[in-house]
């Protein structure tokens, strides 16, 4: 049987407990902690959110950037340094990454029917921000969404939904309660805005790792909502 006790004669003791101890962090940290590779150049969020909108200018006049997505697999498969992270709208006609005409690993996505902010969300975000440096943080919502579009007849008609259907609506209906206070024209419309408003409001001041990094002027979170006839994002 193996004595653990034994050491190698040629290793001083303080030397190997340093060399121990540092072997041990090792193995305690987790892999996705590990600093990514800088894929591409740090930008400012200002910087970040231009190179965005005009991704998207490119999208909505049909000129994209011709984009070869195998090339760079081995680099990418080192780290990753996404400009921005979106969190968008699960809709199959919603897709962050051709809509602003970008390439793989240049966006951070987290996508759930209505985008909304719950804790994985939350988290995601968080992991975004504190280990791969990403300077804007986006919610993206979009027209005609069907999931506000659910929480809008839970409000004004008391529909019952389904499943795990309530739970999501619930998370949206404030958004749709103030909506209705404006007595909009088009309230799915309204609701959509004030959706995506209210979750950014929550991004930017999560504590304690969102809201430091904007107050030290290193994020920004801005909200956008995605026209699905023409194809623009436009702020909110």
């Amino acid at each position: 049987m193996c004595d653990c006790r034994a050491t190698h004669p040629s290793v001083p003791a303080p030397l190997r407990r340093r060399l121990l101890g540092a072997a041990t962090l090792a193995a305690l940290a987790p892999a996705w902690a590990a600093p990514p590779a800088p894929a591409v150049q740090h930008l400012s969020p200002d910087a970040a959110l231009q190179r965005l909108l005009q991704g998207n200018a490119r999208y909505v006049a049909g000129r994209p950037l011709p984009r070869n997505h195998a090339k760079g697999r081995a680099a990418r498969a080192q780290g990753q340094r996404p400009v921005a992270a979106v969190l968008s709208c699960a809709d199959s006609r919603v897709a962050p990454e051709l809509l602003f005409d970008q390439g793989l690993g240049d966006l951070f996505v987290v996508r759930l029917a209505g985008n909304f902010v719950n804790d994985d969300a939350l988290a995601s975000m968080e992991y975004a921000v504190q280990y791969l440096e990403v300077p804007l943080l986006m919610v993206l919502g979009h027209s005609h969404c069907g999931a506000v579009s659910a929480a809008v007849k839970v409000v004004q008609e008391g529909a019952v939904l389904p499943g795990h259907l309530p739970g999501l609506a619930q998370a949206i209906q404030p958004a749709v309660e103030s909506a209705l206070r404006r007595q909009p024209g088009d309230l799915l419309a309204a609701a959509t805005v004030q959706n995506v408003r209210h979750n950014v409001a929550r991004l930017a001041t999560a504590a304690p790792i969102l809201a430091d990094r904007a107050a030290a002027g290193a994020t920004r979170t801005v909200g956008g909502v995605y026209d699905l006839a023409t194809g623009t994002v436009t702020l909110v």
